[in-house]
């Protein structure tokens, strides 16, 4: 059975010290309390591209001029097998109006040079620094049973630790 299917945007701008990102305080649902790319779930009929122009609509109010897909990964929850999905990850540095917070983000600058991965979900740490570089990424991401860690990843820069983690 195909996965859910779900976007994500990363606006990125100029900043006084280099480029920023608009990242966002998930304020509930799946993620809650970590930092985001606007985005969720691709409605019926719609493709990747037009969910995320509604989606960073709907979460900042914005809406994106041109979007170049750099992303295409793959979650697996084993524990909450749910959760799994298949998200396409957009970038984007033009659009049209003022960041707001919504009910779903709270949205802020980041300098991409110094981008609080930490605050996000474990797999960005691997991932979302080349996509932001213009590296088109394409992983899967298996999540242990904390439902937070990362514990198996095809990803080149994912290495197994210690704690049981493994090579997909």
């Amino acid at each position: 059975m195909p996965l859910p299917q779900v976007c994500v945007c990363y606006l990125l701008q100029p900043g006084p010290d280099g480029e920023r990102v608009l990242l966002g305080r998930k304020k509930l649902g799946l993620g809650e309390g970590n930092l985001v790319g606007p985005g969720g779930k691709i409605e019926p009929g719609e493709t990747p591209e037009l969910a995320i122009r509604r989606e960073v609509m709907e979460e900042v109010s914005l809406l994106p001029g041109r979007v170049e897909l750099m992303g295409d990964l793959t979650y697996e929850f084993p524990f909450r097998p749910a959760w799994s999905q298949r998200s396409w990850v957009f970038l984007c540095r033009d659009w049209q109006g003022e960041p707001r917070e919504s009910n779903e983000l709270s949205p802020e600058w980041y300098p991409v040079a110094d981008m609080p991965t930490a605050r996000m979900w474990d797999d960005a740490q691997y991932w979302v620094r080349d996509a932001l570089a213009g590296r088109f990424v394409r992983a899967t991401f298996r999540f242990g049973a904390d439902l937070r860690t990362v514990s198996a990843s095809d990803h080149p820069a994912f290495a197994p630790g210690s704690a049981g983690n493994t090579r997909l």
